[in-house]
């Protein structure tokens, strides 16, 4: 990501799903049920987003504080998933080389279409942690980035899923350590929770075409 993004937003900007459903409530949705509708959803969606992170807010577990906070940390620009993708390359022999592969192109996938065309149409503000009292122990720095979605969630999903339908035997542990960094980015205070369902989801899909893609390619070998 560019170091010329622009200041940390948080707060300032109402949610993408409050800012759709005011949009709709502008345009004037008596007499439109439809409308009426998908304004009521989204307006009960960034309600129930908000509350759940504040839930997690306060939850007291001093004892993960730390480790979390060092892992969402640890976890900018993918560090993890190249580190696993290295030793992957170097030690699992021709298999490992294509899984390594396979999973830095959906690295790369999720990267582009969640720090690019996704943030700027979200333009979601990042969360208060102040203002929600999530405990500074749990803090890491704060990304310039806008928040919905999370790019730490979509490349951790897509490098889980993508690599995993190359090596079977990593899909549990690979799905297990995605999960901890998504879950992390809420407990670090960074993102609201649908920011992270969205990265997920995201990233899952594009690890599937990526990971079907290459086992196609190999099919044809």
């Amino acid at each position: 990501m560019s170091g010329a993004d622009p200041a940390p937003r948080t707060g300032g900007v109402p949610p993408v799903e409050e800012r759709l459903a005011q949009r709709l409530d502008e345009r004037g949705v008596e007499g439109h049920p439809v409308a009426a509708h998908t304004s009521g959803v989204l307006h009960r969606l960034g309600r129930l987003d908000r509350a759940a992170y504040v839930a997690v807010a306060r939850v007291s577990t001093p004892a993960l504080d730390g480790p979390l906070s060092r892992l969402s940390h640890f976890a900018n620009h993918s560090k993890p998933w190249f580190l696993v993708a290295a030793m992957l390359a170097v030690l699992d022999g021709p298999s490992g080389r294509r899984a390594a592969r396979t999973g830095v192109v959906a690295i790369g996938a999720a990267s582009l279409l969640v720090n690019q065309p996704m943030k700027l149409i979200g333009d979601r503000a990042r969360p208060d942690r102040e203002g929600h009292e999530v405990p500074e122990a749990r803090w890491v720095p704060m990304p310039t980035s806008t928040s919905f979605p999370s790019g730490h969630s979509a490349s951790a999903a897509a490098f889980a899923v993508a690599v995993g339908m190359v090596v079977p035997a990593l899909r549990l542990p690979l799905g297990a350590a995605a999960g901890t960094v998504a879950f992390s980015r809420v407990y670090t205070g960074v993102h609201y929770p649908g920011d992270v369902v969205v990265g997920v989801l995201t990233g899952a899909l594009l690890g599937r075409v990526v990971g079907r893609r290459s086992a196609r390619k190999q099919a044809r070998q």
